[in-house]
């Protein structure tokens, strides 16, 4: 299964993306949220469920005694959304002072992504945030670009207005010569389509020469659950929200497989001793939070 980073030039929904595809997915899935601005699910989504002693921060310290360290932590930090726990959240930052002390966590969080991936056989989904430049590339603290450099997939989630379109011909260049320079290729980009606005798929296509891998629909009260959390609307689990989320899943997979058939790139070796990770995960599978 693949990774795939979703990030935005600004306030695009990339959160409320996330979640849906999370929660939409098929397979088990598991959504990291590594905004370095701070996460917001943990009061949304989960209305306050999360207590600040679970998430991201506590990820950095496992990470200075090693691979399996942190591979134990992320599994021990991981919160289920649904009673199977076949769906789970990695809260982000509860204060975006935090970000600097995950600077040198992103490349070794990258490789657990990695193994949840491939080896787990999970959906994973990591929201970036905003993107930050200075001079012309990735923030190195204000954007966990590890995360993006190693990704399957690099999703800019933009909107169908002309906003949304002028701050993303902003950023796509510079991040499109990022993957190409530290990433797998500029190939790894694509765009996630929020049909708020006007244009459609193909118009967004040609004016930031990139393919549309998916699109999801303006769907007010689904995106306003999702973003509030409380009683979900009549009719969630069928509205176009995540209907659409399911399809997008299952495009972004083949996306990912393409690349890999075209370019027959090398699957990225990781440490061994990552497969911690996936013992602590089968045990705690459909395990509550107390």
């Amino acid at each position: 299964m693949p990774v795939t980073v979703l990030t935005s030039a600004k306030s695009s929904g990339v959160t409320t993306a996330a979640l849906a595809l999370t929660l939409a997915s098929t397979r088990p899935s598991l959504l990291a949220e590594c905004d370095p601005a701070g996460g917001t699910i943990r009061a949304g989504f989960m209305r306050g469920q999360v207590t600040a002693g679970f998430g991201l921060y506590h990820l950095a310290a496992a990470e200075r005694t090693g691979p399996e360290a942190l591979a134990n932590a992320v599994a021990s930090h991981l919160w289920p959304m649904d009673e199977a726990g076949h769906r789970k959240l990695l809260p982000g930052l509860t204060d975006p002072a935090q970000a600097a002390a995950l600077s040198r966590t992103w490349p070794a969080l990258s490789d657990v992504m990695k193994v949840l991936a491939t080896d787990a056989g999970h959906d994973v989904f990591v929201d970036a945030g905003r993107l930050a430049l200075e001079s012309g590339q990735l923030h190195p603290a204000l954007t966990p670009a590890p995360l993006l450099h190693h990704a399957d997939l690099v999703v800019l989630v933009v909107r169908g207005t002309d906003q949304s379109l002028t701050l993303a011909r902003h950023v796509i260049e510079p991040l499109r010569a990022e993957l190409d320079a530290h990433g797998s290729g500029a190939n790894a980009l694509g765009l996630l389509l929020v049909e708020e606005g006007s244009y459609r798929a193909h118009q967004v296509a040609d004016a930031l020469k990139a393919p549309v891998l998916a699109a999801l629909p303006w769907d007010p009260d689904a995106a306003g659950y999702l973003t509030a959390g409380g009683r979900p609307p009549r009719g969630y689990a069928r509205s176009p929200l995540l209907r659409h989320a399911r399809t997008a899943t299952g495009a972004f997979e083949a996306a990912a497989s393409r690349r890999r058939i075209q370019q027959e790139y090398p699957a990225r070796r990781v440490n061994p001793q990552l497969a911690g990770v996936l013992q602590r995960l089968t045990a705690n599978r459909g395990g509550n939070r107390g």
